[in-house]
């Protein structure tokens, strides 16, 4: 028996207004390129953070494979990309002083995880090899980005 015009699907749901600009909007307002959006209809985040926090992310686990001693197995390398997430959100909050939200944006998470992350890692700072670790980690930052407001560090 055939479906009747009364029983139809619903319309598929709509883009967000983001995505859908008119030619007229697009052409007014021309994408420039100090900004990036993370997803397509996701907040627009400034190209700076979230390159740094990438550039960040990198070197931390090229150095943290560098300390490495053995080859992790499945479950130790999913710790460990949760420890390299978490030091290079705190050395990205710490030394180049992005905030929080930003840094949220630039690794798919929430300002409030950032903020647990840079409270788990103050809390290991008090094991003396982790302390060097992330101080020279620091410095590492600080030689690629130069400190914040144009200051080297001393």
């Amino acid at each position: 028996m055939p479906l009747s015009r009364s029983c139809h699907r619903p319309p598929p749901a709509r883009r967000p207004a983001i995505l859908s600009r008119s030619p007229e909007a697009k052409a007014a307002c021309p994408p420039s390129g100090d900004t990036v959006s993370i997803a397509p209809w996701g907040p627009v985040l400034p190209v700076a953070a979230h390159l740094r926090c990438r550039v960040v992310r990198q070197v931390t686990a090229e150095m943290v494979m560098l300390v490495g001693e053995r080859v992790p197995l499945r479950r130790d390398r999913r710790r460990t990309s949760c420890h390299v997430r978490q030091i290079s959100m705190y050395v990205c909050h710490v030394v180049l002083q992005i905030s929080l939200t930003d840094i949220g944006l630039s690794f798919g998470r929430d300002r409030t995880t950032v903020s647990h992350a840079c409270n788990v890692v103050e809390d290991r700072r008090d094991d003396p090899a982790f302390d060097d670790f992330v101080a020279s980690l620091e410095r590492v930052v600080t030689s690629v980005f130069g400190a914040p407001g144009g200051r080297a560090h001393e």
